[in-house]
C-alpha cells in the first residue's frame, strides 16, 4: 500500500511539473509567433496563411494542455485520492484493535476476579463493550480486506487507461504540428524563391540596353561619326 501510494504522489507531481511547463511553453509559443507575425510584412507572399498557420499552432498547444488537465490530471487526481481515505481507515483500524484488546484484558480481569467477590454488574458492561469493540474492529478489518486488494489490483488498468490518454493526446499535437511546421516552411520557401525572381528582374533591369541606346545615340560618339560620313 505503501509503496503504491508513493508511486501515485511521485507521478502526481512530477505530472503536475510537466503541466505547468506545458503551459509555460504554450505562453511563450504564442508570444513567439505574435512577434513573427508582426514582423512578417504584409507585402510579403504567404503572409494570410502564415497568420492563420500560426493560429493553428496556439490552438494545438491549447487543445494538449486541456486533454491533459481533464483527461489525465483529474483521474490522476481521482486515484490518488483514495490513498488518504484508505490509509484513515487502516489508523483507525489500529487504533480499534487497540481499543478491542484492551476490552479483553478488562474482560478477562473481571473474570478472573484475583479472589475478590465478582461483580456482575460490572462483568455484564464489560460483555458489551467488549461485544461492541469487536464489532467495530471487525467491520473495519473486513472492509479494508476487500478494499486493499482492490485498490493494489487496480493500479494496473488505472495506468493503462492514464498513460494510453497522455500518449495519444501526445502523439496527436506532434501529428497535427509536424504539419502546420511544414506549411510554414513551405510558406517560408516561397517567400524565398519570390524574392529570389524579384532581385533577378531588377538585376536584369539594370542591365538592360537602354543605357547602350543613349550612348550609340550621343553627339561625338564613334558611332554617330560612322553615320555621318556615310551619308555624306
Amino acid at each position: 500500500f505503501n509503496r503504491q501510494q508513493l508511486a501515485a504522489s511521485r507521478l502526481q507531481k512530477e505530472f503536475n511539473n510537466y503541466i505547468r511547463c506545458i503551459r509555460a511553453v504554450q505562453a511563450a509559443s504564442k508570444s513567439l509567433y505574435d512577434c513573427i507575425n508582426d514582423v512578417y510584412e504584409s507585402g510579403w507572399v504567404g503572409q494570410e496563411a502564415l497568420c492563420a498557420q500560426t493560429q493553428n499552432i496556439e490552438m494545438l498547444w491549447q487543445d494538449l494542455s486541456h486533454k491533459l488537465a481533464d483527461q489525465v490530471l483529474l483521474p490522476l487526481n481521482s486515484y490518488y485520492a483514495q490513498f488518504p481515505e484508505t490509509k484513515k481507515k487502516i489508523d483507525k483500524r489500529s487504533r480499534k484493535l487497540v481499543d478491542y484488546d484492551g476490552q479483553r484484558h478488562n474482560m478477562q480481569s473481571l473474570e478472573g476476579g484475583g479472589g475478590k467477590k465478582r461483580d456482575e454488574a460490572k462483568i455484564t458492561k464489560a460483555k458489551e463493550q467488549l461485544a461492541l469493540a469487536k464489532r467495530t474492529y471487525d467491520a473495519l478489518n473486513s472492509e479494508l480486506h476487500d478494499d486493499l486488494p482492490a485498490l493494489y489490483h487496480s493500479r494496473i488498468l488505472f495506468f493503462v487507461n492514464n498513460l494510453q490518454t497522455l500518449f495519444s493526446a501526445e502523439q496527436v499535437f506532434h501529428a497535427e504540428t509536424s504539419k502546420v511546421y511544414a506549411e510554414l516552411e513551405a510558406i517560408v520557401d516561397k517567400l524565398a524563391t519570390d524574392s529570389t525572381k524579384t532581385n533577378r528582374t531588377s538585376k536584369e533591369s539594370d542591365k538592360s540596353p537602354k543605357a547602350n541606346n543613349v550612348n550609340s545615340s550621343s553627339p561625338g560618339s564613334p558611332v554617330s561619326a560612322a553615320a555621318e560620313e556615310t551619308n555624306e
